[in-house]
């Protein structure tokens, strides 16, 4: 009878004995399986990387609204210098009887102020577009009077228009996105301004907390009326939409360092914010930061709108806070004849010192001499 036998260890060798508890393992047989799950995990793989190049192509496509901007910057001013030095040419293109040249230099005046306007705000040209967008609201309608004309070529003013919305679209676009961009959370534009004051934090603090003073040195506001211990009723002057009225409540009050409030629900100008008190080194004075949230009642154009005729956000709080410093260091707010009101397109600038008993006697002596 054959008997199979295992090879035997060579000498001095010891055959591999399994841990207690183990068992021996077994190589398992490389099936379908395996190849499937392999292939499928490529095939993901594939995909991922796939969604991945078309979200940069995607990316890629989209056009730097910073870019088109300068582009209508500069297709703006060409337009504009055109209407300035060939109006009857224009007239013609457009299908006018060219009789009206004057109409057509003033808005020439428009589209080079436009173009200027959106090279001044490199950065960020909202403005600049947006004013771009209502010149084509004013193109529209006029070519729209045009075109009940008897004297206009009808042909001439269809052709005209379709060139006006063509480039409607892209002013709205670009000042769509622009407007997007940049100091925005959740739709709501941000503006940040902080001034140096010659007094404590404590101070400024208690003068700030009653909030019936605010419209001491906030020209905006028309009054602010405290309704609870955390809540008070607010009246503001708001360019484009006239009045507007919100109930705010105060969600932070750190006595002495920082007052934080928001907006209630119903409010016709949604916003939130606050305001810190912080002591510079050797006691020189405060840095008194405002930091505000809001949504303008206009939207977008009306925000535009606003900040064309200074009446923005940032450009309040600027002025309310140099205000600000004069009432606190000199107990009143400084006219001037050219600003009687001090608010307007004049620039204010701080309060400043009274001039020292020798330059008074100096000038008093001079004025002898003469």
């Amino acid at each position: 009878m054959d008997v199979t036998q295992s090879p035997r260890p060579s000498p001095g060798t010891q055959s591999p004995r399994p841990s207690p508890g183990t068992q021996p393992s077994q190589q398992q047989p490389y099936t379908s399986t395996d190849r499937t799950s392999r292939s499928g995990g490529n095939v993901t793989a594939h995909r991922q990387r796939r969604k991945q190049s078309m979200r940069q192509q995607a990316r890629g496509s989209q056009m730097d609204p910073r870019r088109l901007a300068a582009g209508l910057g500069w297709f703006s001013i060409g337009l504009g210098m055109m209407e300035l030095l060939a109006p009857r040419m224009v007239a013609k293109i457009s299908g006018a009887d060219g009789r009206r040249t004057g109409l057509i230099r003033l808005y020439g005046v428009r589209e080079i102020a436009s173009g200027l306007l959106i090279f001044s705000q490199a950065r960020k040209p909202v403005a600049g577009v947006w004013s771009r967008v209502a010149g084509d609201a004013i193109d529209l309608a006029t070519l729209g009077a045009a075109a009940a004309s008897p004297r206009t070529s009808k042909a001439g003013v269809a052709f005209a228009a379709a060139n006006v919305l063509g480039v409607t679209a892209l002013d709205v676009m670009c000042a769509r996105q622009l407007s997007s961009n940049g100091k925005r959370s959740h739709g709501a534009l941000r503006a940040v301004k902080s001034i140096v004051i010659n007094r404590t934090p404590e101070e400024i603090y208690r003068f700030w907390r009653d909030f019936e003073n605010l419209p001491r040195f906030m020209y905006h506001l028309e009054s602010v009326r405290v309704t609870g211990s955390r809540t008070s009723h607010w009246v503001a002057r708001a360019p484009a939409v006239g009045h507007v009225e919100w109930d705010a409540e105060m969600t932070e009050d750190v006595p002495g360092r920082r007052i934080a409030w928001r907006s209630l629900e119903g409010a016709d100008v949604q916003n939130s914010g606050s305001v810190e008190f912080e002591p510079r080194p050797g006691g020189r004075g405060s840095i008194v930061k405002v930091e505000l949230q809001y949504r303008p009642p206009g939207g977008p154009a009306s925000a535009a709108i606003a900040k064309l005729f200074n009446e923005s956000p940032e450009q309040q709080i600027d002025d309310d806070l140099r205000r600000l410093k004069q009432v606190i260091e000199t107990g009143e707010v400084l006219r001037s004849d050219g600003s009687p009101e001090g608010v307007g397109r004049v620039i204010q600038r701080p309060a400043q010192p009274l001039a020292t008993g020798t330059a008074v006697a100096s000038a008093a002596g001079a004025g002898r001499a003469m």
